[in-house]
């Protein structure tokens, strides 16, 4: 297991995954252990036509805070509909605390909608900073970093900074953002933020090309750029185990079972379409080979609810479950090992 160089942002091994509000994404956060729950903080980016309400209605996270960044939702002509405003009221009424995400392309009148949430859940934001689309230099960073929390009417201290590298696709990208990276992060120190974390997501957005009926590797050169910061009390962030890239349009062919299963250096990726039509047979098989592999964990379904679902599933053929409910177990699974990693001794994460 790696033990990653810092403690986390606000010294307390905090999580920040960026995850997109769908079923199988919310389910995982629906299983969270108690101790996991109080380290997960995860972002979500709601698409347009997403009801994120009904969702997590039925769908309930664990985790008492959502942070939730509406940069995709156009914004509308009356100034009377604020979706962050009310999103903020109906999760406060579920007992969520939700934290408004600050976003270079927003509106004046968006970024004041914003802090008026922010207000009503303790005076807490989070203002996500992407360097190589937002700012050239450290001068237009502060310039747009002062309009952000001016036009929200927030402190740099009241607001997570989120730095996101975004798509982090080779070990060449790694390199490059390893050496940007020092140099954001001394800027970044020039104001008292709440905290600060660095994203970045390696991913790739289709993973239609990859072979099939055995497992393939995947490089995590996102965990390796953050891995490589070497300072205390910077947090981690990433995007679970999906792309940064958003893959636009409908998917209209029947996706194969797969599993994006989450190691120290990589993720193992299963697809699989062995052993006939019946998608039962097709799911329990991958399981079992999973289960059989060398990069099963030591605590076997004990490591996760994730991991729990996978070894149900190598023991018998339940049934052939769905791309939400792959995506729920892989999300669960990466979760847990992130948390391990961050805080590899600390006993709470079982």
């Amino acid at each position: 297991m790696a033990v990653f160089a810092t403690t986390g942002s606000e010294q307390d091994g905090v999580y920040r995954p960026i995850l997109r509000p769908r079923r199988g994404e919310l389910a995982a956060l629906t299983h969270l252990t108690a101790g996991e729950a109080a380290r997960v903080r995860p972002i979500l980016e709601v698409d347009p036509g997403t009801e994120i309400l009904s969702l997590i209605r039925e769908l309930p996270p664990r985790t008492a805070t959502l942070a939730v960044d509406f940069s995709e939702i156009v914004e509308s002509p009356d100034p009377l509909v604020a979706p962050s405003l009310d999103l903020a009221e109906q999760l406060g009424d579920l007992g969520i605390t939700m934290l408004p995400v600050l976003r270079a392309t927003e509106s004046r009148r968006r970024l004041a909608a914003h802090g008026l949430a922010a207000r009503m859940h303790g005076r807490h934001a989070v203002l996500r900073f992407q360097p190589h689309a937002d700012a050239a230099n450290p001068a237009q960073a502060d310039v747009l970093v002062e309009r952000m929390l001016r036009g929200a009417g927030l402190a740099a201290d009241e607001a997570d900074l989120l730095i996101d590298l975004a798509e982090t696709a080779c070990g060449a990208h790694a390199a490059r953002f390893e050496g940007q990276l020092h140099r954001i992060l001394r800027w970044a120190g020039g104001r008292p933020w709440r905290s600060i974390s660095v994203a970045s997501g390696a991913m790739p957005a289709n993973l239609d090309e990859l072979p099939t009926d055995r497992p393939v590797t995947i490089d995590r050169h996102d965990a390796r750029v953050w891995s490589g910061i070497g300072r205390p009390g910077i947090g981690y962030a990433d995007y679970g185990v999906t792309s940064p890239v958003r893959r636009r349009g409908v998917q209209r062919h029947r996706q194969l079972p797969t599993l994006r299963y989450t190691a120290e250096h990589n993720w193992w990726i299963y697809r699989w379409s062995r052993r006939g039509g019946r998608g039962d047979d097709r799911c329990h098989d991958l399981c079992r080979t999973l289960v059989a592999s060398p990069h099963w964990p030591a605590a076997g379904a004990r490591f996760s609810w994730g991991d729990a679902e996978i070894a149900r599933r190598a023991r018998m053929a339940p049934g052939a479950g769905s791309p939400a409910g792959w995506m729920s177990w892989s999300t669960s699974h990466h979760i847990a090992h992130v948390l391990r990693a961050l805080r590899p001794d600390d006993p709470g994460i079982d």
